[in-house]
């Protein structure tokens, strides 16, 4: 199963109309059902981040029966453990024989309440902490990891940080993930609009709800929330992640270039020529080492790759497909 076999439908080969399905309800509600006839009993886990940090996750697995291994599912920004496309891949890794735990970055998913921080894509100490701590818990010997977006992002940094934070990690599967973040804010800027109200709605209503929970140590005003995107990222990069300029901040979790020459991980990278969030150019210019894998589709939008208008997903396939076959049938 490579890229080259998503041939949806001529209907479903407009990129807009792909990534608006993508995070549809159809797809949300299609996720649900998924995973609850799966089988699998899911508990909440309250994860240490370290320094105080707290991220929530939620762990399914099977009753009665022992995994091949466990996968770790990083959302992309503004999604949460609960997307569609999050339940869809847990589902079918379920059926795979790998137990699932799905990730909240914070102040993602009904988190808000616990950090009094706000959410920066720089705040990687906290996920890997939490990560180590799940491993732990949970006593994983066999770990495996996708992320979407902003989530594959994250996914390929914590291969980077894997081998010195001990963890068992054997593959990595990452669905459009950010590489450039510099560009890829230049390219919002110049997309159709429909992206930047989805993503800034998204953020002010998280911002919002973060400031009613914590009034006394987030008193920004309406006329902060009301600022474009490139403005209102470089306020949270001055005012909250601790750099002079948002081109620091950009460049703090950019992946591009050459940043991943020491991965030693194994990772797969699915991409879509058509993504109208992340740029294609950016991954002609990507560097990656021997031991990762670029495969691009000609369709699927914005992490979509939607096969049908009951909203089943190629992505979802793909990456179970990868990760079930990285971990050793016991």
């Amino acid at each position: 199963m490579t890229a080259s076999d998503y041939q949806p439908p001529r209907l479903l080969r407009n990129p807009h109309l792909q990534s608006v399905l993508g995070s549809s309800s159809l797809r949300r509600h299609r996720g649900l059902r998924a995973l609850a006839s799966s089988g699998a009993a899911t508990t909440e886990h309250i994860l240490d981040g370290g320094n105080g940090a707290r991220l929530q996750g939620w762990h399914s697995c099977l009753p009665g029966r022992e995994p091949r291994g466990t996968a770790l599912l990083l959302h992309g920004w503004e999604g949460s453990a609960e997307s569609g496309y999050m339940r869809l891949t847990a589902a079918r890794l379920l059926a795979g024989g790998l137990d699932v735990f799905r990730l909240n970055f914070r102040d993602h998913g009904d988190t808000h309440h616990l950090n009094e921080g706000l959410f920066h894509s720089n705040r990687l100490d906290e996920v890997v902490h939490a990560v180590a701590d799940m491993v732990r818990r949970l006593r994983v010997r066999d770990l495996v990891v996708a992320g979407y977006s902003l989530g594959g992002n994250h996914a390929l940094r914590l291969g980077l940080r894997a081998p010195v934070a001990g963890l068992p990690l054997r593959r990595i599967a990452a669905v459009c993930p950010l590489v450039d973040p510099a560009a890829t804010m230049t390219s919002m800027e110049q997309a159709p609009q429909i992206y930047d109200w989805y993503f800034r709605r998204k953020w002010r209503s998280s911002l919002v709800r973060k400031r009613a929970l914590f009034p006394e140590h987030h008193a920004y005003d309406d006329a902060t929330l009301a600022l474009g995107m490139r403005g209102l990222t470089a306020w949270l990069a001055e005012r909250y992640a601790g750099f002079e300029r948002v081109e620091d901040y950009f460049d703090s979790y950019s992946i591009a270039g050459d940043r991943l020459a020491a991965l030693e991980v194994p990772a797969s990278i699915l991409m879509a020529e058509d993504d109208p969030v992340i740029p294609f150019e950016h991954f002609r210019r990507w560097r990656l080492p021997a031991q990762a894998e670029l495969e691009v589709a000609r369709w699927g939008g914005h992490c979509a790759f939607v096969e049908n208008l009951s909203g089943d997903g190629f992505a979802e396939r793909w990456v179970a497909e990868r990760l079930i076959a990285a971990v050793p049938a016991r």
